[in-house]
């Protein structure tokens, strides 16, 4: 039996988020069912199970190597490996060999430009005002009895892809990478693809919007370059929302996050096998 897959999760406090990478973990499972490897999943922090739990399942029936892939776009951060160090002194026969990072992976772009597309239909449609709804606030537009906008074209619409933020400069510098390759590879006729973060560092959605607007867009759609909805998800669309009530000559649209997707899936599985190559 090939070694169990165990994916790692950072955590929130939304049940959304603990839903759907629930959701993607049982996915994971069902299909690597076929290739006998076990799948689990755990989180560092805040929600459960705890990725030392999870790890306790694994030992407690047989594992004792096992493939931890960090649920993550982005570089791994230290808390990663110090999670991972201190689960293998608690269990000294502990053996485990990381998976990369998902992103930039041409198939995750490839998906924000699904959302991106998503988003850039409700283009077609008059303008209309944003408003926070339902019981997770969320940004969309909503019906109401307003003039139709002049017609926009592509390259009057800018692009703001928004990542995480870190104190770690390097995470940061490539979401400014991943920003131009998205640009390049799927969203060239629009005027352009800025740069933001939600939090840690500047600019934040505020700062992408306005650089946008001095750029001469009449519309933006953001992009949450973000695995699964939760809290981030909320931040960015909230941002985006302030931001646009003192603007309303700026058409704002939000895109959604990758979410849970069998492409995804497919990416974590490469990253599995090709952990396995690596194994002496």
């Amino acid at each position: 039996m090939k070694p169990p897959l165990l994916l790692i999760g950072q955590g929130s406090h939304d049940d959304a988020y603990a839903a759907e990478f629930g959701r993607f973990v049982h996915r994971l499972r069902c299909r690597l069912d076929q290739r006998a490897a076990d799948v689990s999943g755990g989180y560092l922090e805040w929600a459960t199970p705890r990725l030392s739990d999870s790890v306790a399942s694994l030992v407690a029936r047989g594992h004792h190597r096992l493939v931890a892939l960090p649920l993550s776009l982005s570089r791994l951060s230290d808390e990663f490996g110090a999670a991972m160090e201190l689960e293998q002194k608690r269990h000294p026969t502990l053996m485990y060999d990381y998976g990369r990072p998902l992103g930039p992976d041409p198939r995750v772009l490839a998906l924000l430009a699904e959302r991106l597309n998503e988003a850039a239909a409700e283009i077609t449609k008059p303008s209309r005002p944003l408003e926070l709804v339902g019981a997770r606030p969320r940004l969309r537009a909503v019906d109401a009895p307003v003039e139709d906008s002049l017609h926009v074209e592509p390259g009057e619409t800018a692009v703001v892809l928004v990542g995480e933020g870190s104190t770690d400069a390097a995470a940061n510098a490539e979401i400014h990478r991943v920003s131009r390759l998205f640009w390049e590879m799927h969203a060239y006729d629009f005027m352009t693809v800025e740069t933001a973060f939600v939090s840690v560092t500047p600019p934040g959605v505020p700062g992408g919007l306005e650089r946008c607007r001095r750029l001469g867009a009449k519309r933006v759609i953001v992009v949450p370059y973000l695995l699964f909805a939760g809290g981030m998800l909320e931040r960015v669309w909230a941002q985006a929302l302030a931001y646009g009530a003192g603007h309303p000559d700026l058409d704002i649209r939000c895109a959604e996050v990758i979410g849970d997707c069998e492409i995804l899936a497919d990416v974590v599985i490469d990253r599995y096998e090709e952990a396995l190559q690596l194994v002496p």
